[in-house]
């Protein structure tokens, strides 16, 4: 009897589109171009290609790993891993062949579905990888012919049968989220329903999200700021989703006019690639009423200029990692200006205090490392317990990120350790450094990074990309930072560059940065 009401009482992640189908069947789900699905349509598909998963053979708990941009392919299979009880492995499809073929062996991917365009690189990651995937489906978004050894991912979803009975406990495995790899190799990050359900409780909340929502998806869906925050809310709760492949300017405003949009999340190198666009003052942006930032700070001059170009839009900052779902503080909209800078306060759903290098919690304004505990963590990193233990030491889950909490409880987000930069024996924030260049008229976006110095260790450098159409010298970054900030602080190196190099979810890559311009203080003394 005891198994009975625990399989009733169940809430996977696979449970939610069929959920919503009962609730809402006829209204419209995804829009992806001439694309259009009901949530009952949906929820039909993800029970189709369900059935396919088993039926190819995969069983609870194995990989399937999915390399392609955003369609509603992606979304579909989203939520059909985790109905089967696979775990689904988004890839970043910027990736060589060599990086995919790192986390095919490392997930120990039994199934690969990938985008046609992709499947020359997807197919040399599979080659090098040891170890076979013997289940391969192509998603044929450009219409061609399927390749020898692959099948089309169209027959997934025509598949005739019932779909698996798995039963997907909390906190059984449901998606493997590798990490940026910015730094090192990449590490695949556990999450669970229970991770991921917490969080769009927390999402939805303190996001102020509903059912009336009309969504628009442009960051990559392998992420899960976009995947979690903001596309699986929109299901759990009913929301219309509007898919494009990527965050073009002109293609964004076009469709935030066309679909009638009224919320829309993207990092502050797409916000700020708007506000520049020539479209933006023609667009007709009225129905749009919340903004979503995150993945990396907004600069403070920028979210000024955001909110007087969008006024009627309710602006928050969405603060978090990989490993948390990615939700951990949120600044809403009455706090932008008065917390300038801030990541805000912890998500309904989670804990955050700063510590010390021995754990303990420090006193308010005092910098430290930002740790958390929250059913939205990590299950942990995939075969990597060593990792596990030391990102879980203490029993709180280890950011990485340093910050500081002010009296009030908000928190600032300093650095992250690794891009904090020891120049003399002082710590500077690259961050402070950045927000303080953004001040100079004629600054688009600022980058800050340390680079090797013979004398300091470190030397703080500078790229710099100006606004279009204005001129920003060197010498002008390098006077305005001797005015506004201490000697240490300032850009011994400012490079004046056309763009920043970023990741497809918008991150600076401040490694790339460091390699490029690691000459910088070669002959000095």
């Amino acid at each position: 009897m005891t198994q009975l009401p625990h399989h009733a009482r169940s809430q996977s992640l696979g449970d939610l589109p069929r959920r919503t189908a009962r609730r809402v069947p006829r209204k419209t789900a995804i829009i992806d171009g001439d694309a259009s699905l009901t949530f009952a349509e949906l929820d039909d598909l993800v029970d189709r290609a369900a059935g396919a998963i088993a039926a190819a053979g995969l069983s609870k708990g194995e990989r399937l790993a999915l390399l392609s941009h955003n369609c509603w392919q992606f979304a579909v299979l989203d939520f059909a891993a985790a109905r089967a009880g696979v775990v689904l492995v988004p890839i970043n499809f910027q990736l060589g062949a060599e990086e995919i073929a790192f986390i095919l062996e490392h997930s120990g991917a039994t199934a690969f579905v990938v985008e046609d365009a992709l499947v020359p690189v997807a197919s040399a990651a599979v080659e090098q990888a040891e170890g076979s995937v013997p289940v391969r489906a192509v998603i044929r978004l450009a219409g061609g012919e399927v390749p020898e050894g692959w099948v089309d991912l169209q027959t997934w979803f025509e598949h005739e049968g019932p779909a698996p009975d798995v039963v997907v406990e909390d906190d059984d495995p449901v998606r493997m989220m590798f990490t940026s790899g910015t730094e090192s190799r990449p590490k695949g990050a556990l999450l669970s329903s229970r991770s991921l359900l917490w969080q769009y409780v927390s999402c939805a909340i303190d996001g102020r999200m509903t059912a009336d929502d009309v969504e628009l998806h442009t960051l990559p869906m392998y992420h899960c700021a976009q995947l979690d925050c903001f596309l699986g809310v929109d299901v759990y709760l009913g929301a219309t989703s509007v898919i494009l492949p990527g965050p073009d300017p002109a293609a964004v405003l076009a469709a935030i006019e066309q679909h009638r949009i009224t919320k829309y999340f993207a990092p502050p190198t797409v916000w700020i690639g708007l506000l520049r666009s020539p479209q933006f003052e023609s667009a007709d942006l009225s129905s749009l009423r919340t903004g979503y930032y995150g993945a990396s700070p907004m600069p403070v001059e920028v979210l000024k200029e955001m909110q007087q170009r969008l006024p009627d839009v309710d602006l928050y900052n969405f603060y978090g990692q990989t490993e948390m779902a990615p939700l951990a503080t949120i600044l809403g909209p009455h706090e932008q200006l008065t917390h300038a800078g801030s990541a805000g306060r912890a998500a309904l759903n989670v804990e955050t205090r700063i510590v010390d290098d021995q754990d303990a919690e420090v006193t308010a304004g005092t910098v430290g490392e930002i740790v958390h505990r929250s059913p939205h963590a990590t299950l942990g990193y995939y075969r990597d317990e060593a990792k596990t233990a030391e990102a879980y030491r203490g029993g709180w889950f280890h950011s990485g990120d340093l910050g500081y909490v002010d009296d009030d409880g908000y928190l600032y987000v300093v650095d992250r350790k690794k891009d904090m930069i020891k120049t003399g024996g002082e710590n500077v924030a690259s961050r402070e450094v950045e927000e303080a260049l953004y001040e100079l008229p004629g600054v688009a976006e600022v980058a800050v990074f340390g680079v090797d110095h013979p004398r300091w260790v470190e030397a703080v450098a500078a790229v710099v990309v100006p606004k279009e159409g204005v001129e920003v010298t060197s010498e002008q970054v390098m006077a305005h930072a001797r005015e506004v900030l201490a000697g240490y602080k300032r850009p011994k190196y400012v490079v004046v560059a056309q763009a920043l190099p970023k990741n497809p979810s918008g991150k600076i890559l401040k490694r790339q940065l460091r390699d490029e311009h690691a000459g910088l203080a070669a002959g000095e003394a």
